[in-house]
This record gives C-alpha cells, structure tokens and sequence, in this order.
C-alpha cells in the first residue's frame, strides 16, 4: 500500500489574503495595463493623457503637454477644469483628488455629469499608475490656487493636497509627473516613437487641440507639436500620403443624435488594400463594431444604387460586392457616445446597436449626397470597383488552387513542406525558413511530432504593390498558403489554421530582414487576423556562441554579449559568430531555435491597426523619401541594429 501523503496543512480564515488599496495593482499588474513589458510601461503615459483628452472631448481642454524627463519620468500638462479639490462627500477629510488616485474605480465618468463622453470608463486610469510608480506628484490649478500632492512606493499620499502658492493668472488644469517602479516593469526607458505615434493619432481624433511633445533625455532631445484643424480628414490625408489618391479631394460627413455622434472621412488611392480604421470615444476598435458595421453595409449599397442610376453599371450586371467598393479605400470612423458598450476590458470592439443605424442612415443620405455634389470622383471609384470585381474573379481560380480541402486533409499540400505528424493545431508550428540549405538544418533540428518546416527560396513578392491574382500566381505564396491552410484575404478564416504558431526563421542580417518583412507584409495583408491574434512569431537565433570552462553557451545579440562580458570580465575565450543558419549544424540550431524550452521568440502584435496600415505602406510603397524619413526618424530609437 503507498504511503499516505502528509497532513494538509492548516486552511481556515488566516489563510484568506485582503489587497485593500492598490495593493492588487502591484500583485497582479498585468490584470490593469495588459504587461510589464513595453507596452505596459507605456500604457500608463496612455492613461494619464486620456484623463487630458477627456477634458478636451468635453471642450475645457486646448492644450496637453507631454515631457519625457532627464530622469526618466513622465510630465503630462492640461489646461482643463483641473481636478476637483475639495473633499469627497464619501471620504471625509480626503480631497476628491486624493481619492482619484488611491481608490480604484473612482472617477468623474460613472453618471456624474462631468463627462459627456469619455474615453476612460473603468476609472482605474489614474490610481493605477500611481501604484505602479516610486514616486507621482500630482499639481492643480483651480479657483486661483496652485495645489500640490505627492505620492511615495506605490501611491502612498505623503500628507494632504495643500496651497503651495497661487496659481498662474487665470491658469487651470493638471499636471503629473510621474516615475515607473524598476520593481514593476521589465524596462523604464520609454521609447519617443511609440508615444508620438499615440499622441498624433489623438491629435488628428480630437479637432483643434494642441498636443506637444518634448523629450529632455540626453542624446535623445527633441520636440513636436500635433495640431489638425481638419481632424479626421487631415488624419486620412495622412494615412494616404504615402500612397497615390485616386483624386485629391477627402469626403467627409458628421451627424449627431440625442448622445451620440460620428465623424466619417474617407478617399480612396490606387492600392489594392482597404484601410477603414475606427475609434470610439478616441479609443482605437481594432476589431470594428457597430459603427464599422453600419459604414460598411451603407458604402455598399449607396455606391451600386449610384453606379446603375449613373449607368456606369448595367442594370442586368451583378452588384458590386462590399470588398471591390472597398479596394483603395482610406477611412476614418470616429464615434462619440455617453455610454459605450466594448466588448472585453480591451475595448477592441462597440457593442452599441444604436450606432450602427446612426451610422448607417448617415451614411445613406450624406455619402450619397457627396457622390452627386462629385461626379467626377464618383465615377473615378466606381471604374476602379469594376476593375476590382474582374480582377476578383480572375483570382478566384488561383485562390481554389490554393486553398486547402480541409485541415486534416493532406490534399493540396505544397511538396516543399515537411510536415509535423500531429493533427492538433493547438500543438502544431510551421517554421518557415530562408533558404533549402538552413531548411535542411531545421528538419534535422526539428522535433516532428509538433514542428513542420516550409524552405522560402529567396524574396517573395512585396504583395502591397500586387493585386490578388498576381499575388496568387506566384509559387512561394501559393505555398505559404496552402501550407496554413485557412485561406487567404476575404477567404481567410483563422480557426482552420493548421499550425497555432507560424514562426519567421531567416539570418540575422539585412537579407533576412527584408525577408522576414515581406513574409509579415504579406500575412499583415492577406491573412489579417492571423498577426492581429498572435499567431505569428519571428525566431531569434543567436549571434554568438563562446566556451565557459567545456560548457558552450549562446548569446542572443550584442547586448547580451556585453551582459555576458560584464558578469565574467576575465572571460578569455574566443566568440563565434553565428551570421547565417545554413553555418548551423542540426543540434546548434535545435538548442538555440527551435527547442521550446530554450529558444527565444518574439510574438508580432498589432495594437493599432491605423499605424501598422501607414508604416507598411510607407516601408513597402512607393513613397522612397518618405521610408528615408522614417527610417532616419526611428533610428535614434533602435537599441541593437546588426548588419
């Protein structure tokens, strides 16, 4: 008979934790801003400023300043209303700032009446990064006063709000600065970029505010100022200056009912990719909505009821379908309501049924409005639907010859693939790798119940200056496709993937690189949701291998080189570099690549669809001195470049 296992141990009311403040912030930090890593650090820039903007949707905002200190923390300025200082009728002796922020899920956006609409609605925003900081110092001006309180280790108040002076004639508004906890998060070096990209996208959603943006850090100074009086329009015109508009005029329209409003602006280009991206209440609906919705089905049938009134299409012709209208299309949905409904905590998509008609009736009267006041330009995007539509039907045949029977059916499967033994996409990895020569490597190196290998032969085709059915006729693609199994563009449908991770394996250098960004181009294009779901994955070989004692070890990049050379400076050995995975042999490749217990993967996320439209068509267009400023104007933000 086995032993019986030990006594449980004592489980009775002391064993029942309490987290009372913001405490639970500091436990569980990823519950309230998704990470520690990166986007986490910078989510709590997002939040402050959010509190900003909401001042600024309800009209007592025209100016944020946003600072990146010497020191490493964060300043945000408002001239709003400033928050309120007196104190809160359910906490004695406590100001209402105070509590904003110690007090989870208190705010000024619960019905109220201080916000007519708001971004932020959770009312976590503010409390939560201050206990996630060392150190916030929260400034009011209001009623003539300059008011002061400074939070320590995580949000604790050190003393009341106070009179530090009074303040500047006339001034109102906030101001906090705030410091990230090292303890909290992986790094807290913010990345300037990242945050004017954010920065710009909520000056273009909120007309005629002012947003500026200073760096202080040394070697990294700089400033920006964000100012669009033509809002969303100015938004599109931006989106598209990195491609050629079909004609130059910006369409646009806004309606408003009871509390609810919506901005729409839209002009197509001569690509072949549909960009409609949509906000509400300034906040980013990456998976659409309700107002997408609405948009959608109106577009459609408003264009085809002009198109046969005009002629330009037979009445015996078929209707033009949604995705042919929508080829070329640059469009910015921008909705304002009181009480949003999102689907998730990640407000990734607008649940509110009313918008969808609002939007729609909209769009049915002032859309087709602006296509009889444009006679010109209306035809020009009918011409180019009907090419669409002929061109769709001539990819139809290369799409079927594509896409696959079905995910357990071998049938149609491109003969370059090794394919793993498991039928379980849950369990399954496609590794596509550069070159028959590494792809020889990685199928020694695999482990073939779960791990299939797809060899790439040289570059595939930039699919953003391709049609379909171009894209469609060329062999890599066609691999790529049939290999994953789901389809491809309206087609594709991410539950029939064969394999839950497609990892990108290429050199480390800049052929690999451009590898690697045609392959993402191509599935950021094609194959949307498998990047927007995290499918998608870039393998991270190492750089370096060096022998401690008989023991040989790897080093993923130059920075972990030099922590490498900083923890053993008498280290004396040579390093080798590892350029090319064809210099690999089969058991370095498993160790370092592909074993899942070693290796080093980076996921490829997408949090704002607008921004990764414009940068992989600025990267894969045309546009050649717009990619040079891209490049230069990213550079000084790139920790390890090998070339």
């Amino acid at each position: 008979m086995a032993e019986k296992s030990k006594a449980p141990a004592k489980y009775d009311a002391s064993n029942i934790t309490v987290l009372e403040g913001l405490e639970p912030v500091r436990v569980r930090p990823g519950m309230y801003i998704g990470s520690t890593g990166p986007a986490g650090l910078h989510h709590c820039i997002w939040e402050i400023v959010d509190n900003a903007v909401d001042e600024a949707m309800a009209g007592f905002c025209s100016r944020i300043d946003v600072t990146l200190l010497a020191d490493g923390g964060c300043r945000v300025i408002d001239d709003g209303r400033g928050i309120p200082v007196d104190d809160h009728p359910s906490y004695p002796g406590k100001s209402a700032a105070e509590i904003v922020y110690t007090v989870l899920h208190a705010g000024g956006k619960f019905g109220g009446g201080g916000y007519k609409v708001s971004g932020g609605l959770h009312g976590v925003g503010a409390s939560v990064v201050n206990a996630l900081s060392t150190s916030l110092l929260l400034e009011v001006d209001r009623n003539g006063d300059h008011y002061q309180l400074l939070f320590k280790d995580g949000g604790k108040p050190q003393g009341k709000l106070k009179v530090t002076g009074s303040a500047p004639r006339g001034r109102t508004g906030t101001t906090v600065t705030f410091y990230p906890d090292p303890t909290i998060f992986e790094e807290t070096d913010f990345r300037a970029q990242t945050v004017l990209e954010r920065l710009q996208i909520m000056a273009f959603l909120n007309k005629g505010l002012e947003i500026r943006f200073t760096d202080e850090r040394e070697g990294r100074e700089s400033k920006e100022t964000f100012k669009y009086n033509g809002g969303i329009v100015d938004y599109v015109k931006h989106l598209n200056s990195s491609k050629e508009s079909l004609f130059k005029k910006v369409g646009s329209f806004e309606v408003s009912e009871d509390t609810q409003e919506v901005e729409v602006a839209f002009q197509w280009n001569t690509g072949y990719y549909e960009s409609i991206h949509s906000f509400a209440n300034g906040i980013s609906t990456i998976e659409g909505g309700m107002h997408e919705e609405g948009f959608r089905k109106a577009l459609t049938n408003v264009l085809n009821r002009y198109a046969k009134k005009r002629n330009l299409l037979k009445e015996k012709e078929e209707n033009l379908l949604g995705e042919d209208i929508r080829e070329g299309l640059t469009c910015i949905i921008s909705a304002r309501l009181s009480e949003p409904q999102f689907e998730g905590q990640t407000k990734a998509k607008l649940g509110n049924v009313s918008m969808r008609s609002l939007v729609e009736r909209a769009t049915n009267e002032k859309l087709a409005e602006w296509l009889e006041e444009n006679p010109r330009e209306a035809g020009q995007i009918v011409s180019k639907a009907i090419q669409a539509a002929r061109a769709r039907l001539a990819a139809r045949q290369a799409r079927d010859l594509t896409r696959r029977k079905s995910a357990l059916d071998g049938a149609g499967l491109p003969g370059k693939l090794v394919d793993c033994s498991s039928r379980d996409p849950r369990e399954s990895e496609l590794f596509i790798v550069e070159g028959n020569s590494a792809g020889g490597s990685a199928k020694d190196a695999r482990d073939p119940r779960t791990q299939a290998i797809l060899p790439i032969r040289g570059k595939i085709l930039n699919v953003e200056k391709a049609r379909t059915d171009k894209i469609l006729k060329n062999t890599e693609i066609q691999a790529l496709i049939s290999a994953i199994g789901a389809g491809v563009e309206s087609d594709f449908d991410v539950s029939k993937i064969r394999y839950d991770k497609i990892i990108l394996l290429a050199d480390a250098d800049v052929d690999g690189s451009h590898i690697r960004t045609l392959l993402l181009t191509f599935f950021f294009r094609q194959m949307q949701p498998l990047v927007m779901e995290g499918h998608v994955y870039v393998a991270q070989p190492p750089l370096y291998s060096t022998l401690v004692g008989k023991e040989k070890i790897y080093l993923k990049d130059d920075a972990a080189k030099a922590s490498f050379l900083a923890e053993h400076p008498d280290h004396k050995h040579e390093f080798q570099r590892l350029k090319g995975l064809g210099e690999m042999d089969y058991d370095e490749l498993r160790d370092t690549t592909m074993d899942a217990t070693k290796r080093s993967l980076l996921q490829i996320t997408v949090d704002q669809a607008a921004l990764a439209d414009e940068v992989c068509s600025i990267l894969m267009g045309d546009d050649v001195p717009q990619r040079r400023h891209f490049i230069q104007t990213n550079a000084k933000d790139v920790r390890f470049l090998d070339i």
